[in-house]
């Protein structure tokens, strides 16, 4: 601690004395010289205080001593293009080039110059000429710097073809692997990054990062298991890489394997800072398995650090609905639509358990509220339709049935069984026979949604001959 405080001091000093012999060069004071690397320790420790006036004024000053420096033109472009004075940086850097063609930081400087003047295609054709001129760890640089224009030019899929190619120079490149997991995943070239990624891991085996894209390869074209496979080996290197567990848990949901989804999902909790999506996640499959009690502790949990606590409300609801717990699921919407008063789906969760309380009058002013707010949805439309039969109003019903039709653009078959509903409810036999027939010729399946609602049709003898007719057919 001594020796590294000591050696503090004596650079302390010694930037001091140099700051010292500038001021007295500047001044005029004596004959003082200082060396082009001097002038580079102090126009840096200018820079590291955000002095840039000072910093510029320092390289002006190095350069009437050393006019044909290029690391000095090189410096000056820098600064100016802090000012963003980018014409002015670009004529500096052609200068610098004349002087040492083969620097970097020419290309990247001008690039971010020529990407400032909105000239991305410039700056594309600077860097892939760059390109051949430079080898190693300079190229690599180069290539993210192309990847970058690219990136703000929105041409994706040469971002990914940047990355690709810097992990084909060294496989292991971290920052390549990392950027590259979120690319494959936005321009969907999942076959392309596991036949890299699988190349990647022969050559190097323990790579964590290598293990995890592959897995999130395979998890982009729903491989799954594959996906889950990969995943295990990346956290087999490295038991602490909470991505790989939060992305198995997310693997196991799709397989619907709910409790190994928890188990995987625990884990991040353990390991990463809490997230109200996890918690979500977590609650999410307790409701899967039915153990609703469980999913509401941890929907709580989510909305503790979710700003959107009215959808982990409605969320908490449904698990109530599902226990026919109708009342605590009303006062958890309640709850919910005092902060967003108009979500169609609290409205309608609200009118079918209102409805389930045998409370058809309120129920059906939440229900009209839905299809008001969503008139091209049947759900809502469905919803309608049912209250408006278990309260009797077969008239208003059949109505209803016909705004449907207009507002969602299409007599669909379910359509016509529920006006046979209907007019078994008004006592019209026949024209209610007549609806059932043609939904019945439509799409014989959809039976069942009427037969939800009365099973009673079914002790009808016509309803059962005409069932029994067209199956024959």
């Amino acid at each position: 601690m001594r020796e590294y405080s000591h050696q503090s001091e004596e650079r302390k000093e010694d930037i001091e004395e140099l700051l010292q012999r500038y001021e007295n060069l500047k001044t005029g004071r004596s004959a003082s010289y200082l060396e082009e690397e001097e002038f580079e320790r102090i126009i840096n420790y200018f820079e590291s205080r955000e002095a840039f006036k000072k910093a510029l004024q320092a390289t002006e000053t190095a350069m009437e001593q050393f006019p044909y420096s290029a690391g000095l033109l090189i410096k000056k472009a820098d600064l100016v293009l802090n000012n963003r004075a980018y014409d002015v940086a670009l004529e500096l850097l052609d200068k610098a080039s004349i002087f040492d063609g083969n620097n970097i930081d020419i290309y990247i400087l001008r690039t971010e110059a020529l990407l400032a003047l909105d000239r991305q295609e410039e700056a594309v054709v600077l860097l892939e000429e760059a390109l051949t001129l430079f080898e190693g760890d300079e190229k690599i640089e180069l290539l993210f710097e192309l990847a970058d224009v690219y990136d703000d030019y929105e041409s994706f899929d040469k971002v990914f073809d940047c990355l690709k190619w810097i992990l084909e120079l060294e496989p292991a490149n971290e920052e390549a692997l990392y950027k590259i997991c979120f690319w494959t995943d936005y321009t969907g070239r999942n076959a392309e990054s596991i036949e890299l990624h699988q190349k990647i891991i022969n050559e190097f085996p323990y790579c964590e990062l290598a293990w995890f894209n592959l897995g999130a390869a395979y998890q982009g074209i729903k491989l799954y298991e594959k996906a889950i496979d990969a995943y295990k080996y990346a956290i087999a290197i490295d038991e602490k890489f909470d991505y790989a567990y939060r992305n198995i848990g997310d693997a196991y949901i799709r397989l619907r394997k709910y409790k190994d989804a928890i188990e995987y999902l625990e884990r991040v909790l353990e390991l990463a800072k809490p997230e109200d999506v996890i918690y979500e996640a977590i609650g999410y499959c307790y409701e899967k398995l039915k153990n609703y009690a469980q999913a509401r502790f941890y929907f709580r949990k989510a909305s503790h650090l979710n700003d959107d606590k009215g959808a982990l409300l409605y969320k908490m609801a449904l698990t109530y609905y599902k226990e026919d717990k109708f009342e605590l699921c009303i006062r958890q919407l309640e709850a919910a639509l005092k902060i967003k008063n108009n979500m169609p789906e609290y409205l309608l969760l609200m009118g079918q358990s209102k409805l389930a309380l045998g409370l058809e009058k309120e129920a059906l002013q939440y229900f009209l509220n839905v299809v008001r707010l969503r008139p091209k949805q049947l759900m809502g439309w469905e919803a309608l339709i049912i209250c408006l039969y278990k309260a009797e109003q077969f008239g208003q019903g059949l109505e209803q049935i016909e705004n449907a039709v207009l507002r969602i653009g299409a007599d669909k078959p379910l359509f016509y069984y529920y006006r046979a509903l209907f007019y078994f409810g008004m006592g019209q036999s026949k024209q209610a026979l007549v609806e059932l027939e043609e939904g019945l010729v439509k799409a014989p399946r959809q039976l069942k949604k009427i037969l939800e609602i009365e099973p009673a049709l079914l002790q009808r003898p016509a309803v059962t001959a005409l069932i029994a007719k067209l199956k024959r057919k």
